[in-house]
């Protein structure tokens, strides 16, 4: 019988090719093609400065005007207009960053039971309207993404805080339980008080009209054009030298890609093998890899008798052959996945396979009660073997992921639908849909990554953590005493043993960690190392994720 692959001696099998693909294809700033592009003296680039350093012009599939962080902006980093306490730091892009103080003083410090972190605020900062920064903006920050009548969208990223309060130029976090992530939460972009005027986040006018202390600042704002310029007076006076960056909202990927070939701008973000196309046939553009901690698979619905079934759940994993999805899908750009962990958490990843073994899962299957019928789908007490699994229509990877998860299912005689639906529609019909997931959206914390999935449902928590409703009290207390240890060596164990118990009995099919792939042209600029990216991703992310320091 094939079942998950703890192994030590395969872990070491599996791990060394990975390990020698990333050792070949690593360059400055990460996993680059090769490529180039002109010195920043050779004139003015695409964002046109008329001579000394140049800028640049991205083309960006979001929607432009939605800049306040209550709203969920760069609420993980990735933005040059506002800073956190914290900021990232990434000396690896095939670890997870560090974080380091930004307008915090020092360090965040926890008392003895990790319910209560205290961080001195920075002196001598400044919004880019010359205004002070204090501890009392950063207070009203987080008390408005706590705050309800925000209706943030991140607000679940901030369920542990109960009440935050400044003292002096301290600010205090006090919590509802015990969290020793706190700091991964700490990145969160800081608006001033003034700013800050209640109601919905999505009305308010920092997303047109942003005030934050990072190294660039809005210069300009149109329908289809953002204009960040290089803020003089940073409190740190050491950002870097590029004097423009031009944001063009371009929804479709075809005309971003095009947009790339012709120079008309200098990057974008493009699915997996469009991006490789791209670089291919753009002058000066380089392919850039990202690794993340950003994972696809398919939930299981509460209502199917087959996903119902340990056997059933087990099948559906050893059906599915994930690296075929990842050459074929992601064209190579990303790792097979079986749990949520991805190998960026060091210690607390145990290596976990389910291996393509059809043979096995029609077994289980049939073991189980699971017969087929006349047209080949099995059937059990007159329930049919069958899902429809639904995906995000405007996501092509998550489409043609789920195609070739419902390709692999035919096999073993379970019939699969896949529906393109919106959000709105999914949430109505939660119960009976497999959807195909992402994951990753707050990545710098373990916990992110398996308590909201793993653990039995929150109430408040959104519906699409744990969509299908799967826990146990095992699970449920491992997860809570994770959250919890201060020991990292303590808290790796328990992480561990997270994933050993999910691989005996899997709730999800999960399939694969995607790379995110982007086209960039630098000219010249050094531009760091990459960083372990979140779910989100864009041209806040990519090689432009710290771009206010690029020199």
């Amino acid at each position: 019988m094939n079942t998950p692959t703890t192994d030590p001696l395969r872990r070491s099998l599996l791990s060394t090719p990975l390990l020698l693909a990333g050792t070949a294809l690593a360059g400055c700033g990460g996993l680059r093609a090769p490529g180039g592009g002109g010195s920043p003296a050779d004139g003015a680039g695409s964002g046109g400065t008329g001579g000394g350093p140049p800028g640049l012009v991205v083309a960006s599939a979001e929607e432009l005007g939605t800049f306040n962080p209550v709203a969920g902006y760069g609420d993980q980093g990735g933005t040059p207009i506002y800073e956190g306490l914290l900021r990232l730091h990434s000396t690896d892009p095939e670890k997870l960053p560090e974080l380091r103080p930004a307008l915090a003083a020092a360090e965040p410090t926890p008392n003895d039971d990790l319910t209560e972190w205290r961080v001195p605020v920075r002196e001598g900062v400044t919004f880019h309207d010359g205004s002070p920064c204090g501890a009392e903006d950063v207070v009203a920050t987080y008390r408005a993404v706590l705050d309800p009548d925000s209706a943030s969208p991140v607000i679940g990223n901030y369920e542990m805080i109960e009440s935050v309060e400044a003292e002096g130029d301290e600010v205090v976090f006090r919590l509802r339980h015990p969290y020793v992530d706190l700091p991964t939460r700490l990145l969160l972009g800081i608006a001033p008080k003034k700013r800050l005027t209640g109601g919905p986040a999505t009305e308010s006018s920092l997303n047109r009209e942003p005030i934050g202390t990072g190294p660039m600042r809005l210069a300009e704002l149109t329908a289809s054009q953002a204009t960040l310029e290089r803020h003089e007076e940073h409190w740190a006076r050491e950002t870097g030298t590029v004097p423009r960056l031009v944001l063009t909202q371009v929804t479709d990927e075809a005309a971003r890609a095009q947009q790339v070939r012709a120079g008309e701008v200098d990057g974008t973000v493009l699915p997996p093998k469009l991006a490789v196309k791209t670089a291919e046939q753009a002058d000066g553009a380089e392919l850039v890899r990202a690794r993340t901690a950003d994972w696809r698979g398919v939930s299981l619905p509460r209502a199917s008798a087959l996903a119902q079934d340990t056997a059933g759940r087990m099948a559906l994993n050893l059906a599915v052959d994930r690296q075929a999805m990842v050459d074929a899908v992601l064209g190579g750009q990303g790792v097979p996945a079986a749990t949520p962990v991805s190998s960026v958490y060091g210690e607390a990843h145990e290596e976990i396979t389910f291996d393509h073994d059809p043979a096995e899962a029609r077994r289980l299957l049939e073991d189980a009660g699971w017969t087929p019928g006349p047209d080949g789908v099995r059937t059990k007490d007159g329930e049919r073997a069958s899902l429809t699994v639904a995906h995000d229509p405007a996501d092509t990877v998550r489409r043609d992921l789920a195609t070739a998860f419902a390709d692999d299912l035919q096999e073993i005689g379970v019939e699969v639908t896949v529906r393109a639906l919106t959000w709105d529609e999914i949430e109505k019909q939660v119960d009976d849909l497999a959807i195909l997931l992402g994951g990753g959206d707050s990545p710098y914390s373990i916990d992110t990554q398996l308590h909201p999935t793993l653990h039995s449902p929150v109430e408040g928590a959104a519906f699409y953590y744990n969509p299908g409703g799967y826990g146990s009290a095992e699970m449920d207390q491992l997860l809570d005493d994770a959250r919890a240890e201060p020991d990292e060596g303590r808290r790796a164990a328990l992480y561990r043993k997270v994933q050993q118990l999910y691989a005996d009995d899997p709730t999800y099919v999960v399939l694969a960690f995607v790379d995110h792939t982007y086209v960039s042209r630098s000219h010249g600029y050094e531009t760091g190392e990459l960083v372990v990216e979140p779910h989100a991703h864009g041209v806040g992310w990519g090689p432009w994720w710290n771009v206010g320091a690029w020199t």
